[in-house]
């Protein structure tokens, strides 16, 4: 199976000087030139986020992602980017195309592999067409789609997918030869709460006493639970996570694609994004919680745990993720994909968008009446989980 295109493209866009190479890695890229346009709000779009997955053996190698990143120059100056990665497999894109590759599959044409434009194992939203402040986003844009629809044409990838793109990016692609995908997450906003116990007033009776309770509970197992920015973790802290990490992939019969490297690395590059919750019982830890801080949200990653001690789970990657949200300020808590359990703690239903392309017209045709329709059923579902929030007011009709 082929894991990379045969030549990569090195265009220049009609009556402009901005030229379009592809980086195999980030290694060759400033860090500074790449952050000035990724910009310090979204912690996994950052230099150092991705540098270290490649470095740490997460990506490149045998992991089935092969970093092409598409940069956009105008002289020497680097002024757009896109991160994208040739995929050999669908696994850590929080994605659901395996039907697709099914029906690739059993018609006899290769689904893999595909081009995709995302972060790996990240099921954050976040800006997919990278632009230097003050360019001129719109030509920056237009060129990197049409570079990386030129290396999807020309290396014989099946499709061109966007993962998780912010709803501006969305639109663009939309308007460019894509099929647009919505999805469906839950996250906490914050409504100006002054405390915990402010954010508590605003649910009904009953989820205000669960939370209550799962809380006593979560902490009558004789834990301490340490919150942790990457600065203040050792790598004793980081190892220990990882373990449990591991464990829990291990018996959810999946593979833990992080390294304890890459825990390391992020918590010295990014003291003050990366974060660690770590519950002891005496010297022994027992479970752990990984978070990135951004700009204006807290992100919750992975868990991690060697004994199951009832509530503890929400304790460390909900509510104590919603304190630190209302102590810090932070507008939001996005503590990752899926959950509709998250549904009565307060987390609300958000759309997620994605944008795909593909090269064989008959699958082109098929999926895009699939998303059409899978399109109508997860509105009507966003709506029903809507009619089952736990709060006394609706979250649009104001705070207090």
């Amino acid at each position: 199976m082929a894991t990379r295109p045969g030549t990569e493209p090195v265009t220049e866009s009609a009556g402009s000087a901005l030229r379009v190479t592809v980086a195999e890695g980030l290694s060759e890229v400033c860090a500074s030139d790449w952050n000035r346009l990724a910009g310090g709000d979204n912690p996994f779009l950052r230099h150092e986020f991705l540098i270290a997955l490649e470095r740490n053996g997460c990506v490149g190698g045998d992991s089935g992602w092969y970093p092409r990143h598409l940069l956009v120059h105008s002289q020497a100056r680097l002024v757009g980017a896109a991160p994208m990665y040739i995929k050999a497999h669908s696994y850590g894109e929080f994605g659901s195309d395996w039907a697709w590759a099914d029906a690739y599959q059993r018609a006899g044409v290769a689904y893999y592999p595909k081009l995709v434009s995302a972060v790996p194992f990240t099921p954050a939203a976040g800006r997919r067409l990278l632009c230097a402040p003050g360019a001129d986003s719109a030509a920056i844009k237009t060129i990197i789609i049409e570079a990386a629809l030129e290396i999807a044409r020309s290396s014989g990838v099946s499709s061109l997918q966007w993962l998780f793109a912010s709803r501006d990016d969305y639109r663009l692609l939309k308007s460019e030869q894509h099929a647009g995908r919505i999805g469906c997450q839950y996250h906490w906003q914050n409504r100006g709460y002054r405390d915990f116990q402010d954010y508590l007033d605003e649910l009904r009776s009953k989820r205000r006493k669960q939370v209550r309770r799962e809380r006593r509970e979560a902490n009558a197992h004789g834990v301490e639970i340490r919150v942790l920015s990457g600065g203040d973790a050792s790598p004793a802290d980081w190892h220990a996570y990882h373990t449990l990490y591991s464990a829990t992939y291990d018996r959810k019969w999946g593979y833990p694609s992080l390294t304890p490297e890459f825990f390391c690395e992020v918590g010295r590059t990014m003291p003050d994004s990366a974060m660690l919750m770590l519950a002891h019982r005496g010297r022994v830890c027992v479970a752990g919680a990984h978070l990135f801080r951004g700009g204006h949200a807290l992100y919750g990653r992975n868990w991690g745990c060697s004994e199951y001690l009832p509530s503890l789970h929400f304790e460390m990657c909900y509510y104590r993720g919603i304190e630190y949200c209302i102590e810090q300020g932070l507008a939001a808590f996005e503590a990752g994909a899926q959950g509709e359990h998250k549904i009565w703690r307060g987390f609300v239903p958000q759309t997620t968008y994605s944008a795909n392309w593909f090269r064989d017209s008959r699958f082109r045709d098929a999926i895009g009446d699939f998303l059409r329709r899978e399109r109508a059923q997860i509105n009507q579902h966003m709506d029903m989980m809507r009619a089952h929030l736990p709060f006394r007011q609706r979250p649009d009709e104001g705070h207090g």
